[in-house]
């Protein structure tokens, strides 16, 4: 069973998640907040697999609590999944870097909110192409670049290779067919990229390859 926390400031809202989350059996909501605050205590009482955690909330926002949480060592196996609007495209990005394993929009189906749930509490990345290209190139045009590019010594040339392919947002099946190597090879340059570069999850590749310019909007 897969324990999730809704946080978000419409009761409504929460309400249709549940029912939808809920459907299938093996997804079950242990708590339920209405801003950051409380969102950040419930996930500390409850450690569930997967918060979904709006953005916008009085008391403390998304963005606060999701830095708590990924600080907090003690719920290093909590996984947050940011639930946004398409105007939230910054705070989205913002969001992922601070740690958050991927994003949904409101407007997502039932099925997709499931499968979503699924593949973030499985310690996958949700980062859907489409929407990953749109979120992270509108909002790298007006991002300077921060990463250190002395990091980027320690990477071979297959290894920028593939950083770039994950950078704009392609499966590991996508970046073997494109660089012809099998989709096992693909998993282990990403498991290299995460270790050489230090970070916790695909979500944070995607925004390393776009602050250091490896990956450009509309390139």
């Amino acid at each position: 069973m897969i324990r999730i926390v809704l946080v978000d400031d419409q009761e409504m809202v929460r309400t249709g998640l549940r029912t939808l989350a809920e459907h299938d059996g093996d997804i079950a909501v242990v708590a339920e907040a209405g801003s950051g605050r409380s969102g950040l205590g419930a996930v500390r009482q409850f450690e569930p697999d997967v918060v979904l955690m709006d953005i916008r909330m009085p008391d403390m926002d998304g963005l606060k609590a999701t830095e708590q949480i990924v600080a907090d060592p003690d719920l290093a196996n909590v996984r947050i999944l940011i639930l946004s609007t398409f105007d939230e495209d910054e705070h989205v990005f913002e969001a992922i870097r601070l740690g958050a394993a991927g994003y949904l929009l409101k407007d997502v189906t039932p099925s997709d909110l499931r499968n979503a749930i699924r593949t973030i509490a499985a310690g996958d990345s949700l980062l859907s192409p489409s929407i990953t290209r749109k979120v992270m190139q509108s909002v790298a045009a007006t991002r300077p670049v921060k990463a250190d590019p002395r990091v980027w010594e320690e990477l071979t040339e297959r290894e920028r290779e593939v950083l770039e392919q994950i950078g704009r947002g392609l499966s590991n099946e996508e970046i073997a067919s494109n660089l012809f190597i099998s989709p096992a090879t693909a998993r282990t340059y990403v498991s290299r990229l995460l270790a050489k570069l230090n970070v916790r999850d695909r979500a944070q590749l995607v925004v390393l390859a776009y602050e250091t310019g490896l990956v450009t909007p509309g390139g």
